[in-house]
Parts: structure tokens; sequence; C-alpha cells
């Protein structure tokens, strides 16, 4: 089999490498079990590591370790490219390819299986779900997010801190091109009534600055102070991205406009609340790719759930329920927080994807709902307590 890591980092994605990996092994069924550098470009290079090789001890410290151990990629294959990869794969003999990411990972897999299946190559190819942004169709949440969600949460409980210490207006820009999952997680950072985040803004909601202003003025007015988590995706009314004007026009493969690595947004909108002339101290930071790979801000639930992801797959892929498939991650009905692992066709999670549901955003626009501080707290985990006079 050969496993590969594709798309943006997380916290967990090694522990789908590495549940994936270890139930290879222990299977039996499976000869040689290869992890691909850098995604799909090192199946085209023949960039392998032989993960027979490394003990347990290894790979569980690898699961536990932040980052894609194997290098990642934001490669879309051609039908060039998929010609080259089945012919490697017949060299190697390979009947079981298993790639991990998100939205467009699953695409990049859907292309190789349909690839191979007019080749009449004999491929079993299956998504193993990670993505941050929480935004894949085919989950009830994605592994990656729980954790990026507290590091969110920890962050802007920090800097509610620091607000307090020094008044003035505090806005944090946060990961999310098309979906505000980890910007409504900045809501769990609420521990007392005059908490921040006070304004939270999302692309599924239409962005108006003169809002903005009026929003961000109305609370320092009433608290002296003001925390602000915003969307790196946020769009106008015609649905147009903030954000984008200030890109350097950089895109990758799959058409994706490129966001993060500039404080540009957090800029512009802290220079407009300067420019009334009612709020004099006003600062902004952007996390950016922090979210990804912070060590020690791990939630326990999705690493479990990361873990048992790569398991699944490689069960389903092994007893043949599925040619192409993804592992759909199904929350149970009822009280107490349990899921299902779900092997469903590929084109489930491939490609394109969901936004924040309209009962977790609240209806003035610049919140979110109990009922998202109810679904993502089990996923997130407990926070640090913080005390206060």
């Amino acid at each position: 089999m050969v496993i590969a890591q594709s798309g943006g980092p997380s916290m967990v994605i090694n522990q789908s490498l590495v549940g994936a990996v270890l139930t290879a092994r222990k299977s039996g069924k499976i000869g040689k079990i290869l992890g691909a550098r850098h995604g799909i470009v090192g199946i085209l290079s023949s960039d392998y590591i032989d993960l027979r090789k490394p003990s347990d001890k290894k790979l569980k410290a690898i699961a536990d370790t932040p980052s894609s151990a194997l290098g990642s990629c934001r490669k879309k294959p051609t039908a060039e490219d998929c010609r080259v990869i089945f012919e490697r794969f017949r060299q190697l003999n390979v009947g079981y390819f298993f790639y991990i990411g998100g939205n467009d990972s699953a695409d990049a897999a859907r292309i190789v299986a349909e690839e191979a299946e007019k080749a009449s190559y004999p491929l079993a190819v299956y998504h193993i779900p990670k993505t941050i942004d929480n935004d894949l169709r085919s989950c009830d949440h994605t592994p990656g997010f729980g954790s990026a969600a507290k590091f969110v949460a920890c962050a802007v409980k920090g800097d509610d801190l620091d607000n307090r210490a020094l008044g003035g207006v505090k806005i944090d820009v946060i990961m999310g091109r098309d979906a505000g999952f980890l910007t409504a997680a900045s809501a769990l950072a609420r521990e007392n009534e005059d908490d921040g985040p006070h304004l939270i803004y999302l692309p599924e909601v239409p962005f108006s600055i003169k809002k903005f202003q009026k929003d961000v003025i109305a609370v320092f007015k009433k608290r002296s102070r003001a925390v602000v988590a915003v969307s790196e995706g946020i769009r106008d009314s015609k649905g147009n991205s903030i954000g984008a004007q200030f890109s350097l026009g950089e895109r990758d493969s799959h058409g994706n406009i490129q966001m993060s690595g500039t404080g540009a947004l957090g800029d512009y909108l802290a220079k407009t609340l300067k420019a009334t002339g009612k709020i004099s101290r006003v600062r902004a930071d952007t996390f950016g790719y922090l979210q990804r790979s912070f060590p020690g801000v791990r939630s326990e639930v999705d690493s479990k759930e990361a873990y048992q992801s790569g398991v699944c797959a490689v069960k389903a892929a092994l007893k043949g329920e599925l040619s192409k498939g993804t592992i759909a991650i199904q929350r149970a009905k009822g009280r107490r927080y349990a899921v299902d692992f779900v092997p469903v066709p590929i084109a489930a999670a491939a490609k394109y994807t969901r936004s924040v549901p309209k009962q977790f955003i609240a209806s003035n626009g610049h919140d979110v709902t109990k009922a998202f501080i109810d679904y993502a707290r089990p996923i997130v985990g407990e926070l640090p307590k913080c005390e206060i006079f």
C-alpha cells in the first residue's frame, strides 16, 4: 500500500497516518507499506519511506507530533500524472492507496481512482478526512478542527485577558477561506459574561465595513474595550472576498487564493477603526499558520478520532466495501457524545465544501448560538480556567 498526506498540516494528521500504518501491519494482508514524501509529488518522483521499519514506539511518537510527518503538497493530478502514478504503482505492485487530507485531497484521490478504473488497473483508493476548516460535507466534524479550534479559543482567551489590562480594541483574524467554523470556535473562550470575543464575523454573513465600525464602537462605549474575532474569508454583500484584495494573487493548483501568511486584512480593519476618531488604541493579529501545528494544545477527542479514521480506512479497504471511498464521521443522536466511522463513496468528500449552518449563527450576524457551543465543546474539550477580579 501507499499512504500520503496532502493539503495543510494539522495537529493530528499524523494520528491518522499511524492509525492506518499500524492497522495495515497488524492485518498480515499487506506486504510493503510505503509512505510517499510530499503527497502525489513523492509518488511521481518515487520518493518513499518504508513504513514497515519504524518501531511501534517510534510511530506512536510520530502520531503525537503535529504537522505532516511525510511532508505535504497541494498538487492536483492531471491525466498524465495519473498515467505516471499507475506506472509507478504497477512497478511496485500497489493495490491500496490512502490519501489523508481535505476536500481538494479527496478530489485528487477521486481523480486517481477514476483514472485507474479507465485503465483497468485494480486499485482501492481511500481518502482519510483531515482539515482544520471543518468544511467536509461528508463529516459531522473533521479531524484537525478540534485541535485548531482549541488553539483559537485559548489564544482568544489570552487576548481577552491582555485586552482587560490595557483596554482598546483587539482584532484577531482567524483561518477560514469559505467556512467560519474556526472563527466561531473563538466563542468557547468565554467564561464570564463580559469575556471576549465580543464580536464574531464569519464568511457566511455579508460583511459591511460601516456596520463593523458601528458594532465595535458600540461595544467599546459599553466596556471601554473590545475583542473581535474575524474570519480571513469575510465577504461583502456581493460575495467578494474582503481579504482577497490584499493577497498577492497566488493560487494553488486547485484554484484556491492564498489568504493566510499576511496581516493585511487585520491592518485594514484596524486602520478603518482608527479613522473614525472614536478609538485611539487598536491592535490586530493574524493567527495564520500558527493554528495548524502548535504543540501542546491538542484536543484529546480530536486525536483519538483522527487515529480511528486511519484505522477504519484500512479495514474498509481490506474488506473491499468500496473501491474508492472516504471515512465519514457521524455523530450519534442523544446527549452523550459519541461518533461512528462509516465508509462512504469518495464523492461525498471531494471538491465541494460546506458552510457554518444558519442555526449556529446568531440573528445579529456577529455572534454564534448556544447550538454551536453545544456542537463544538465536546470536540474541543476543556480549556484552561482563568480567574479575574
